[in-house]
């Protein structure tokens, strides 16, 4: 079966009476490329251990125990059950759970299943819960990478540079985790049914450590979604608004401190910038 084939899928489908969900965001490929393609720039190999997000009727997952040595893959929809039995038969190096990745102890679980393989993660996140997912598998530090399928407009905000208009907090937040590299595009009519927007699969190369150092975690992410969190303020408002606990003299201080004119604004900072007023605050 060409799980990439749309005459395959619609009678798998039916076989199943399976139908899409919108509130699950559920777009199947039709492009057995993409698949292939996402395989090979991430890396996969048999010295692998991949632990797969959403893996809806398989064709990555297919894709992927033909290359890995090991696949775990997590499915929130009890529905795809029979249907993945079916798509996945035969594939002895794949374990499917169906559960909630966001309810799953993530970094546990990659130590337990990929014990002595290189851990990678993939996933064609569904567009609305991208962040959230995205967030945990970062934050998990389980990974040697993390490659997904997101919405293009979310890809170029997670790879973009400080000072450009769609560099936001949820960028600082990948960079300090990763290094974000964008690998291609995938139009609508890969999928079915299609969807308004392009994608991008972009790949996560997780970071030994971060790339500054950071005084403090906790105070560095606040900093961060403070001075985010209205645009057009100066870093010198935005602040004053997130710590109340200082005076705006205080946090004009800090940020000369810092080495910044107190109306800078907070999206033209990178991470050695966000840690340098990080650091000052921690002196007041």
């Amino acid at each position: 079966m060409d799980l990439c084939n749309i005459s395959d899928i619609k009678a798998l489908l039916t076989r199943h009476g399976f139908h899409f969900s919108k509130a699950k965001g559920q777009n199947f490929l039709t492009q057995s490329w993409v698949p292939r393609e996402i395989v090979l720039d991430a890396g996969i190999d048999d010295t692998c251990g991949v632990l797969e997000v959403g893996p809806g009727i398989g064709p990555l997952t297919q894709q992927l125990c033909k290359n890995a040595k090991k696949v775990v893959a997590v499915e929130v929809d009890r529905s795809l059950q029979p249907v993945l039995a079916e798509t996945m038969a035969g594939n002895e190096n794949l374990e499917i759970i169906f559960g909630d990745i966001l309810k799953t102890d993530i970094k546990t679980l990659v130590q337990e299943e990929f014990q002595s393989l290189r851990p990678m993660a993939c996933a064609n996140l569904p567009y609305y819960i991208t962040t959230p997912v995205l967030a945990a598998l970062l934050e998990s530090r389980a990974f040697e990478a993390v490659t997904v399928m997101v919405q293009k407009e979310v890809a170029q905000r997670i790879c973009a540079p400080a000072g450009k208009g769609d560099y936001g907090a949820f960028s600082v937040f990948c960079q300090y985790y990763a290094e974000p590299e964008l690998l291609f595009d995938v139009p609508p009519s890969c999928f079915i049914p299609q969807p308004k927007v392009t994608s991008s699969v972009l790949k996560l190369t997780m970071r030994a450590a971060p790339p500054c150092e950071i005084p403090d975690e906790k105070l560095f992410f606040r900093v961060v979604k403070a001075s985010f969190a209205q645009r057009r303020k100066t870093l010198l408002n935005a602040l004053s608004s997130g710590f109340g606990e200082y005076s705006k003299p205080q946090i004009a201080a800090a940020i000369e401190d810092a080495g910044f004119s107190p109306t800078v604004r907070g999206e033209t900072l990178d991470i050695p910038g966000f840690a340098a007023v990080c650091a000052a605050l921690l002196k007041l």
